[in-house]
């Protein structure tokens, strides 16, 4: 959120520049007005005026002859045509946050910023609404900084990932980059679930319990491997090198908590899978390559 009110304009940096198309709007002696800078902002609650009706929310930024056609238009776009004499309170939360990407597309911005502007709605509704402002923000063509705390909203809605830590960019990278090569161990279990097996690295390759392994990264000495879950494949066998501690069952998918002969716990997700059962012994098998950090 900082970070957004400081591209914004509405905080200034201590330190650094501020640069946008091209443009130092902050630091080094330079100071931008926000109103100046050609950027829309989509708030966590909508931040909607709630005595203006939707059309009077949506033209609020703009000052031309035009406004009530840019108005109509930006209600189409957000599959909200008709609704520009309603009220906020008589819209839904989905509506309110469509309502709010419009006002903030109204001027024409460079550049949208949303600050986790579907934390409050359900499930479902965040699921559907999140691709609809994708291809939404994608058919104006502005720039998207979108700020979430959900990493599979970020991995699905970005093409470019940033994961911040205390305030510092730790790891930025396509969705793909960062999901399967997380720059540190930190990163490895923020940006979704992950098993961490300490093992001994020999350039491209690295030993641990679940056996030898290939390496994406050449590394050496002792490690700490990192596997996802969804990349084991488990067989059923009468001996085997794990024993299934606990199975959770979640419709579209199973996790699996398995128990290795040292003691060591490693998770699994998989599809559903009535052959296997609380108890049973089976054998793992890593897929594709992994990634090692130093111990």
């Amino acid at each position: 959120t900082t970070t957004l009110r400081l591209i914004a304009g509405l905080e200034a940096p201590d330190a650094g520049s501020i640069w946008l198309d091209g443009r130092r709007v902050a630091g080094n002696g330079a100071w931008v007005a926000p109103d100046a800078r050609r950027v829309g902002m989509v708030f966590q609650d909508g931040a909607l005026f709630p005595h203006l009706t939707v059309a009077q929310n949506i033209a609020f930024p703009l000052n031309t002859r035009n406004g009530r056609g840019r108005v109509e238009d930006l209600l189409a776009l957000v599959g909200m045509p008709g609704y520009g004499e309603r009220f906020p309170h008589q819209l839904s939360g989905g509506q309110q946050q469509r309502v709010a990407l419009a006002r903030a597309l109204a001027p024409q911005p460079s550049v949208v910023l949303l600050d986790e502007p579907f934390s409050r709605l359900d499930a479902a509704l965040r699921a559907s609404l999140r691709e609809e402002v994708r291809a939404i923000v994608k058919q104006t063509g502005a720039t998207t900084v979108f700020v979430t705390h959900d990493q599979e909203e970020a991995l699905s809605i970005a093409d470019r990932v940033v994961v911040m830590f205390d305030g510092e960019v730790a790891q930025t990278g396509t969705p793909q980059e960062v999901y399967t090569r997380p720059a540190t161990r930190a990163i490895a279990t923020f940006v979704g679930e992950a098993n961490l097996l300490r093992g001994e690295a020999n350039g491209l390759m690295a030993e641990c319990a679940l056996g030898r392994m290939i390496l994406a990264t050449p590394a050496h000495g002792p490690v700490d491997i990192m596997v996802r879950p969804e990349a084991i494949e488990l067989r059923a066998v009468r001996d085997g090198a794990a024993r299934i501690e606990r199975i959770r069952y979640f419709g579209h998918d199973q996790a699996i908590q398995l128990c290795l002969r040292d003691g060591s716990q490693v998770d699994v997700r998989s599809l559903p899978r009535p052959d296997l059962t609380t108890g049973q012994q089976v054998d793992l098998f890593v897929r594709g390559v992994v990634v090692a950090y130093p111990r």
